[in-house]
């Protein structure tokens, strides 16, 4: 949605979809979707893909500083704004911005302070489509579902309906920025556990998770 809404700007332009992958596994961080979904979305896009390596579990430092090269490599092309889908966490608009500002470039929040039913429910009007990848173990019942009006209805209430506090993540494989809709199945359901952080500042926001968080991932496979 963020890039739809950019996209429509005339002042506007994009030269990368940036993507950080866990190298060790050759998928998107935190969401688990293979790498070969990831480059079908950019291709019908169509605007360049660039894939930030990572290894699998970095600490904050050492994210920082591969960020940080990153955006100093953009910054040498020309590139002053970074695009980001936030819609309300404050303490990670404060981090993305102090980042950015680092490397002289700035962000555009294009969804910022949205109220999140409306906006889940522009997605839809849209014709996006949007199938969820990972979600927190308690939400296993959805992971691997499509989002529709009839799911966002059947959420829990203390969860956002765009998963913004990192309930869920999801896959888009259609819409209208993509030239043509991205066949995909469901394979493996798969539960992996995380530990905190040891180091109270090895993470972004003010305040690390105090317990182990658990998520179950289902892999998407292309068609």
């Amino acid at each position: 949605m963020a890039l739809y809404h950019c996209l429509q700007n005339p002042d506007l332009d994009i030269k990368y979809l940036v993507t950080t992958i866990n190298d060790a596994v050759d998928r998107i961080s935190m969401h688990g979707v293979r790498t070969e979904l990831l480059i079908k979305q950019a291709e019908n896009i169509g605007i360049p893909l660039y894939q930030v390596r990572l290894p699998e579990m970095p600490g904050m430092a050492e994210y920082d500083a591969v960020m940080r090269t990153t955006m100093e490599h953009f910054r040498a092309e020309g590139i002053t704004h970074a695009i980001f889908g936030d819609i309300f966490l404050q303490d990670l608009k404060d981090y993305r911005d102090a980042r950015l500002a680092e490397a002289g470039m700035t962000g555009i929040y294009p969804l910022w302070k949205r109220d999140t039913n409306e906006l889940i429910n522009e997605f839809l009007d849209l014709g996006f489509g949007t199938v969820i990848a990972c979600t927190q173990e308690r939400l296993e019942r959805i992971v691997g579902k499509e989002i529709t009006e009839e799911l966002i209805m059947s959420l829990p209430e203390d969860v956002d309906v765009c998963g913004e506090n990192g309930e869920f993540h999801t896959f888009a494989f259609k819409g209208p920025i993509f030239k043509q809709e991205i066949a995909y199945k469901t394979g493996e359901r798969v539960f992996r556990e995380y530990k905190s952080p040891k180091d109270s500042n090895d993470t972004c926001f003010s305040s690390a998770p105090e317990k182990r968080a658990g998520f179950w991932y289902c892999d998407l496979l292309a068609e």
